[in-house]
C-alpha cells in the first residue's frame, strides 16, 4: 500500500504539470499564436492523457527514473518524466538481470485514468535488497487482455528484440519479418514515434504510414496519438492517386501482370509513341502566311525536346520553343528582306522596291511591333532581340500553330495513357503515367509500408517517388502474401536494404499457433512459424454443418464477452444472413470480414467459414487460410460444410453438448 501511495502521488505531481502545459497552450492558441502549432500542441498534450506514466527505473546509487508518454520538467528543468523514446529511458525495455545496465529494479505501473492500480517489479540486482517488490507479469496481462477494436500500443511491454528494430537507424530501408502476434505493426508505429522524436528533420518533411485497408487504419488510428505523436499521415495505395475510382476486380492473371516492373517500360513506350512526326511537311498558317515545317527540323525538335530528359508534358514545351524558334527564324528573314525575279516581282509578297508587304506588316503587329512611316524608307535591318522575342510569343501564343504542334506532341494526362475503368491494380499504373507526363506528388521524409509483402513492383516504384531518400520501414511475413501481384521473397524490396526478424508470437496462444503450424508445414515446409508466449487453454475446433450461415448465426448468438470475428471467402453474402453491416467495424462486437479484410487485425474469437473455400480461392489460398487462423488471441473455430480439409484434420470436433438443439 505505501508504494501505491508513494506512485500515486509522483502521478498527481505529473498530472499538475500536464494540466498547467495544457492550459498555456490553450491561452497561446486563443490568443491567435502560431495556430497549426498550438493546435498541435493541444492535441499533443490531449493523447497521453491516458497511460501517462508507465514505468520506473532504480537504477545504481540510488537515483529514479519515471518513464512515460512523454517528458515533462520542473520549472528548474529537473525532469519530472522521461520520455519513453529518450536514451535515459531505453533500459528499462533493454536491462536483463545478465546486464542490467545499472539498473536494480524495473517497475511497470497500471494506471486507470489518474489512479495508480497496480505495480510490477522485476529486481535485475540479485544483490540489492528486495523490500518492497510488487505485482506479477505485466507483460502476459497485456496480451491476454481483452480486444477493444483498436489497436492498443506496446510502450510499457516492448521487449529486448523489438526495442532494437524501433531504435534502429534511420537510414536506408529496415525490413521487419515476422509471424503472426510477434507485433510488428506495433512495432513500426512506435519506430514512427521514436524516429519523429530524434529526427527533427522528419516534423517538417513528414512521415507516411501505409496500410492494407481502411479498416486496418481505423484499427492503428490511435496509436501514434497515444505515443505522443500527431503529425503522420495514414493511407492506403489508392489513396496515394486521388480521384480514381475502381470499379472492376482483375483477375488474379491481370493482377499479377500490371503489378510487374515491365509495365514501367510499357507504359513509357505507350507514352513516346504518342509523339509523331510525318514523313512529308507540314504547313502552318501564321497571319494569312503559310510556315512550313519539313520532317527534318521536325525530328530535330522532338530530338532535343527528349534529350532534356524532361516528363512528357514539359518537353512537350521544349519541343513547342524549338519550332517555334524555326518559324521565327523564317518569318524575320522574310521580314528583312525581299527577293525579287529577273523581272523584278516579289517571291515572298513584299513591294517590288524593298517595302514590307501587308502580310509581313500583319505579322509584325501579330507580335506588337508597330512601325512609323521613317521604319518603311527602304532596305533596312529591322527587327532586335526585343522584336524577335515579341514574335516568338506571338507564335506560341497562336491557337492554329498550337493545334498544329499538339497533332504532333499532344498534352496528356494519366487517364490517357492509362484508359479506365479502372481496377486496383491500375492504381500504380496511373501514378507511373502521372510520372511520365510530369504530375508532381508528395514527398516524404520517412515511409512505413505494413503489410509490404502484398506490394507489387510497380506499387514500390509508386512508394520509392515519394521518399526518394529511401529511408523505410517495412514489415510484414511472407507466409501471409494473398496478393496475386504480393512477394514471395524480399528482393523486390528497394536497395540498399538489410532484414530484421521477429521471432517471438506476444498474441496468438501456443494451440492456435499450433493449428496454423500444419497449414505451414504443408504450404510453406521452409517457413518457422514464431515461438508463442503464451497458452489460452482452449483448443481449435471445428464443426461440420451443412448450413454455414445457420450455424455462424448460432456461434455468434452464443457469443459472449470479446470480440469476434468471422472470417470467410463469401462475406458480402453471408452479412445479410447474419445481419452484419458491411463494410466492417471493428469496434463492433461481432464482425464479419474476408482473409484480406481481416490481415493485420486481432480478436478474442475468430471463426472461419468455410475453409475449404479459403483455400481454393486462388493460388494464395493457403496464406489467407493462415491468416485467418491466426487473428485470434483466445479461441479459433472452424465451420466446414463439406469434409475438413487434410490441414486442419486435427482440430477437435465442436462437443455436440455446446450446440443449440
Amino acid at each position: 500500500m505505501h508504494e501505491l501511495t508513494a506512485e500515486q502521488e509522483h502521478l498527481d505531481l505529473l498530472y499538475a504539470r500536464l494540466d498547467a502545459l495544457r492550459a498555456e497552450a490553450a491561452a497561446a492558441l486563443a490568443r491567435g499564436h502560431a495556430t497549426d502549432v498550438w493546435q498541435a500542441e493541444v492535441a499533443r498534450l490531449a493523447a497521453v492523457e491516458d497511460g501517462l506514466c508507465f514505468g520506473r527505473l532504480d537504477l545504481t546509487g540510488g537515483r529514479r527514473v519515471h518513464i512515460g508518454r512523454l517528458g515533462l520538467f520542473t520549472g528548474d528543468d529537473e525532469p519530472l518524466l522521461v520520455d519513453w523514446r529518450a536514451p535515459a529511458a531505453r533500459p528499462f525495455y533493454t536491462a536483463t538481470a545478465a546486464a542490467p545496465v545499472e539498473v536494480v529494479r524495473r517497475r511497470r505501473i497500471t494506471t486507470r485514468g489518474r489512479t495508480v492500480v497496480a505495480l510490477d517489479d522485476e529486481l535485475l540486482d540479485p544483490d540489492a535488497p528486495g523490500d518492497g517488490l510488487v505485482g506479477e507479469a505485466a507483460l502476459l496481462a497485456a496480451v491476454t487482455a481483452e480486444r477493444t477494436g483498436r489497436m492498443r500500443d506496446i510502450v510499457t511491454t516492448l521487449q529486448a528484440e523489438q526495442d532494437r528494430i524501433v531504435r534502429a537507424d534511420a537510414r536506408g530501408v529496415l525490413v521487419v519479418q515476422g509471424g503472426p502476434g510477434t507485433g510488428k505493426t506495433a512495432v513500426a508505429l512506435h519506430r514512427v514515434a521514436y524516429l519523429l522524436y530524434t529526427h527533427e528533420h522528419l516534423r517538417t518533411r513528414g512521415v507516411l504510414v501505409l496500410g492494407p485497408s481502411r479498416v486496418f487504419l481505423g484499427y492503428i488510428g490511435q496509436v501514434l496519438p497515444g505515443l505522443g505523436e500527431n503529425r503522420v499521415v495514414t493511407a492506403t495505395v489508392p489513396d496515394l492517386v486521388p480521384g480514381v475510382v475502381v470499379t472492376r476486380v482483375d483477375t488474379d492473371g491481370e493482377a499479377a501482370r500490371k503489378g510487374r516492373a515491365d509495365m514501367a517500360v510499357r507504359l513509357a513506350d505507350r507514352v513516346r509513341a504518342t509523339v509523331a512526326v510525318p514523313g512529308h511537311a507540314v504547313d502552318v498558317e501564321f497571319e494569312q502566311q503559310v510556315l512550313r515545317l519539313d520532317p527534318a527540323t521536325l525530328r530535330r525538335a522532338v530530338r532535343t525536346a527528349r534529350e532534356t530528359g524532361l516528363p512528357h508534358n514539359q518537353a512537350r514545351l521544349v519541343f513547342h520553343r524549338d519550332v517555334v524558334a524555326t518559324l521565327t527564324g523564317e518569318l524575320a528573314g522574310r521580314m528583312e528582306a525581299v527577293v525579287l525575279t529577273e523581272t523584278g516581282e516579289a517571291l515572298d509578297g513584299g513591294s517590288a522596291d524593298g517595302r514590307l508587304g501587308e502580310a509581313e506588316l500583319r505579322a509584325l503587329a501579330a507580335a506588337g511591333v508597330v512601325l512609323g512611316p521613317e521604319d518603311d524608307d527602304g532596305p533596312r535591318t529591322l527587327l532586335d532581340e526585343v522584336d524577335s522575342e515579341a514574335l516568338r510569343t506571338a507564335l506560341l501564343a497562336d491557337a492554329g500553330l498550337r493545334d498544329v504542334l499538339d497533332g504532333l506532341w499532344p498534352p496528356l494526362t494519366p487517364a490517357d495513357v492509362v484508359e479506365g475503368p479502372w481496377s486496383a491494380a491500375d492504381i500504380p499504373l496511373l501514378d507511373e503515367a502521372a510520372a511520365l507526363v510530369g504530375a508532381s506528388v508528395p514527398v516524404f521524409g520517412h515511409v512505413v509500408v505494413d503489410e509490404a509483402q502484398e506490394l507489387s513492383e510497380m506499387d514500390w516504384r509508386m512508394l520509392v517517388r515519394r521518399c526518394p531518400s529511401r529511408s523505410m520501414t517495412v514489415v510484414g511475413d511472407l507466409a501471409q502474401t494473398g496478393s496475386a501481384a504480393g512477394a514471395t521473397s524480399w528482393e523486390r524490396v528497394p536497395r540498399p536494404h538489410r532484414i530484421a526478424q521477429l521471432t517471438v508470437g506476444y498474441r496468438t496462444p501456443r494451440e492456435v499457433m499450433a493449428a496454423a503450424a500444419e497449414v505451414l508445414a504443408v504450404h510453406h515446409p521452409a517457413v518457422r512459424p514464431p515461438a508463442s508466449v503464451r497458452a489460452s487453454g482452449e483448443p481449435p475446433w471445428r464443426w461440420a454443418a451443412d448450413d454455414v450461415p445457420r450455424a455462424l448465426a448460432e456461434l455468434a448468438g452464443e457469443h459472449t464477452g470479446g470480440k469476434l470475428a468471422i472470417i470467410a471467402p463469401a462475406a458480402r453474402e453471408l452479412a445479410a444472413a447474419l445481419s452484419l453491416r458491411r463494410p466492417p467495424d471493428p469496434v463492433d462486437e461481432i464482425v464479419l470480414l474476408t482473409p484480406a479484410e481481416a490481415k493485420g487485425l486481432e480478436f478474442d474469437s475468430v471463426v472461419i467459414a468455410d475453409p475449404a473455400a479459403v483455400l481454393a480461392a486462388g493460388p494464395h489460398g493457403p496464406n489467407d487460410l493462415y491468416v485467418a487462423m491466426t487473428r485470434a488471441t483466445r479461441s479459433l473455430g472452424v465451420v466446414h460444410p463439406g469434409p475438413v480439409p487434410p490441414e486442419l484434420a486435427s482440430l477437435v470436433e465442436r462437443p455436440v453438448s455446446s450446440r443449440r438443439s
